[in-house]
């Protein structure tokens, strides 16, 4: 499976984005997908998760209640609304995945497809 991170960009804090991790070559309702971020210097994080089944989901705790995972499998489409945006949220954000993995987990390892990334900037 092909992922296509888009939908990010430079925002003010406070505000809103919402990112799509589009999929083609499979069908994207049998994979697991997970958003993570990677700021400068730092290590990637998971940020957030959503199962194949969408029975499960997981959050960081940095962005719970401010970031919401969904997915369209009709529009083979994964997003993550992100609200109430901070300047610790700038990093460039990924979307990955891996084919029915039970559980939404937040371990990069896990996952072994990976979009290209999307830089959100949050300024203050």
């Amino acid at each position: 499976v092909q992922l296509q991170a888009s939908g990010g960009g430079l925002v003010q804090a406070g505000g809103s984005l919402r990112l799509s991790c589009a999929a083609s070559g499979r069908t994207f309702s049998d994979y697991t997908v997970g958003w993570f971020r990677q700021a400068p210097g730092k290590e990637r994080d998971n940020v957030a998760a959503i199962n194949w089944g969408s029975s499960s989901t997981r959050y960081a705790d940095s962005v719970k209640g401010r970031f919401t995972i969904s997915r369209d499998n009709a529009k083979n489409t994964v997003y993550l609304q992100m609200n109430s945006l901070k300047p610790e949220d700038t990093a460039v954000y990924y979307c990955a995945a891996r084919f029915r993995l039970t559980i939404a987990t937040s371990s990069p390892s896990t996952y072994n497809y990976w979009g290209q990334g999307t830089l959100v900037t949050v300024s203050s």
